[in-house]
């Protein structure tokens, strides 16, 4: 099943993707993607069942109309870093031991074809494809072999970042990750009976229409178990929760000299199975 919610900002309603690549406006249901509904181990069923009796009576959603976020905004974004072993190297740093974890602001949110803001001051806004998983039930303390259990499915994310102010703001990473529309997500968000393995996935993302990015999630430091595994011992990860697995080498500060996102520049990216989004970039008008 593919779930998105489509509209204006801050007006989004829930819809699916039918089989045949039809989006349906199932706002009738009741409910949106949002904690309730992710977490109910049942909401699924409860939607397919839903579906059964009324998907006749949906209507289209209208051609061009805006896809946001697949989900509402989550209790959190959790990432990973330095999860590819390339990446390590391009950035100067060694593969970790254990999963390098760094917040990014849930407000940096946005829909999967939003334009990209440059930030105001920013000198290195970077692109980042990432495979995120979403969190279905609680998890707190689960083994790796429950993991599964906990996911609700799976999304394209590019993980935006300004290097600058990652790296030399006081090395804090989250100062670099959470400007608003920092994190495109979608366009769908698939259920995870619809990924036969999330550990073997073809991602890739294309700057200016040349591919910068092409990799596999079968070269993940740590996978997708361990890493829901691993975060729960930390934190409770909550439904509709955010896990950005990490990006492969080809980013823009990994190139000699480095490349860095300018306006008009247009990113497209996409995950084998989830979709692809778009993304044109502008610069902060304040």
């Amino acid at each position: 099943m593919k779930l998105i919610r489509f509209g204006n900002v801050g007006e989004e309603k829930p819809g699916i993707v039918t089989e045949d690549g039809r989006q349906l406006d199932v706002s009738a249901f009741g409910i949106d993607w949002n904690e309730e509904f992710l977490g109910d181990e049942s909401g699924f069923q409860k939607l397919a069942e839903w579906l059964e009796a009324h998907q006749q009576d949906c209507p289209e959603v209208p051609a061009g109309t805006r896809l946001g976020s697949p989900i509402v905004r989550p209790s959190k974004i959790i990432c990973v870093g330095l999860n590819y072993s390339l990446h390590a190297k391009e950035s100067g740093m060694e593969v970790p031991a254990q999963p390098v974890l760094f917040m990014k602001a849930t407000s940096s949110l946005s829909g999967p074809f939003d334009d990209i803001v440059i930030p105001k001051n920013s000198q290195a806004t970077d692109w980042e494809v990432e495979l995120a998983i979403i969190i279905g039930k609680k998890a707190s303390y689960v083994s790796k072999e429950d993991a599964y259990d906990h996911i609700a499915g799976y999304a394209v994310h590019n993980d935006v970042s300004e290097r600058d102010f990652q790296l030399r703001h006081g090395g804090q990473w989250v100062k670099g990750k959470s400007a608003d529309t920092f994190a495109p997500l979608g366009p769908w968000l698939v259920t995870k009976e619809a990924v036969a393995n999330p550990n073997n996935l073809h991602l890739w993302l294309k700057l200016n229409g040349t591919t910068v990015q092409d990799s596999s999630t079968s070269d993940l430091v740590f996978d997708v178990p361990t890493l829901v595994s691993y975060i729960s011992q930390y934190m409770t990860l909550l439904p509709g929760d955010v896990i950005s697995t990490g990006t492969p080498s080809g980013v823009g500060m990994g190139f000699n000299p480095p490349v860095y996102l300018k306006e008009g520049d247009v990113v497209e990216l996409g995950v084998e199975g989830l979709g692809t989004s778009k993304q044109q970039v502008v610069a902060y008008k304040g």
